[in-house]
């Protein structure tokens, strides 16, 4: 095993337990979310809005105390992705040999119909293909040790009233731990009620899971008009790591992605982009691996 290999092994091991203590932190046991909404000087608690970029910024904000926590604990220190849009949302570096580096995005997401899920993993144009660069990414892409996500699957918690995300309440339990909410907010309408958790969470029920992006991921563009790579949909195929690439390998993945859209090869009697494994792997001569390639969640094959 090689010194990246060993250190990849660690941080991996590391993750995997990290994200086992996640679920705890964020719900109560019954499943809800702890975070209510959120509240102002008059003790008022707004609820959040089913928006799915507000829902992830606040899950986001909510466990990043507890990243920190990890990354201490594992000896790593976290450099901050320096723009919105840059890659990734976190990079760790080792504390003692600075040439380790991992990156890990957060992704989250809510289940369709129980089973499914789906992310986008980052761009495979400019830095993906372009490694040694630093355009739109906080390193070189070929300068990090491994490549990671960590994903949050919810449920959303289905409301008769629509409007219901849009609540305020006051709760009886902080006017008798620190005085009286009884301030107007405008004309809207505020419900009393007794404790805080009489308000139900806008969602529910979280898995948490880490891969490396290369494990996780299709064979199909997320969704969207930017070169995103998308990941697989099954939510047990997401946690075990059973991507279309999983058992190929990351230099195909790599290859693959870095190709993706732009060479083409002749399908019957036609000039066609490659934009499936199965095309590709012909392309490079390699039908041979054909039963490598996890079909569940590639493209369906064409004849």
């Amino acid at each position: 095993m090689s010194e990246k290999e060993k250190y990849r092994t660690q941080f991996e091991n590391a993750l995997n337990e990290f994200v086992e203590e996640l679920k705890h932190y964020v719900s109560t046991d019954t499943g809800e979310w702890t975070v209510k909404g959120f509240i102002d000087i008059y003790k008022n608690i707004y609820t959040i809005s089913f928006d799915t970029k507000i829902v992830s910024k606040i899950l986001e904000i909510h466990i990043f105390p507890e990243i920190l926590r990890f990354a201490e604990k594992a000896g790593y220190k976290i450099i901050l992705a320096e723009h919105q849009n840059w890659y990734p949302d976190l990079t760790f570096v080792n504390q003692e040999n600075e040439g380790i580096m991992f990156a890990l995005d957060l992704k989250t997401t809510f289940r369709r119909n129980n089973k499914s899920a789906g992310f986008t993993l980052g761009s495979h144009g400019g830095y993906f293909k372009e490694r040694d660069k630093d355009k739109n990414i906080q390193f070189p892409y070929n300068q990090y040790t491994g490549h990671y996500c960590l994903g949050i699957i919810y449920t959303r918690v289905d409301f008769d009233d629509d409007l219901a995300e849009t609540e305020i309440f006051q709760v009886r339990e902080l006017e008798e731990q620190y005085g009286s909410g009884n301030d107007p907010i405008g004309e809207r309408q505020v419900t009393k009620i007794d404790n805080l958790k009489s308000i139900t969470s806008i969602i529910k029920d979280f898995d948490f899971f880490t891969a490396q992006k290369w494990k996780i991921a299709s064979d199909s563009q997320g969704s969207g008009n930017t070169a995103n790579i998308g990941s697989i949909k099954d939510i047990d195929d997401l946690k075990a790591g059973n991507g279309v690439f999983s058992k190929l390998g990351e230099k195909w993945f790599d290859e693959y992605w870095m190709n993706y859209g732009t060479a083409t090869m002749i399908k019957n009697r036609k000039t066609v982009k490659i934009s499936s494994i199965w095309d590709f792997l012909e392309f490079k001569g390699r039908t041979d691996l054909f039963d490598k390639v996890v079909a569940k969640g590639a493209k369906r094959r064409r004849k």
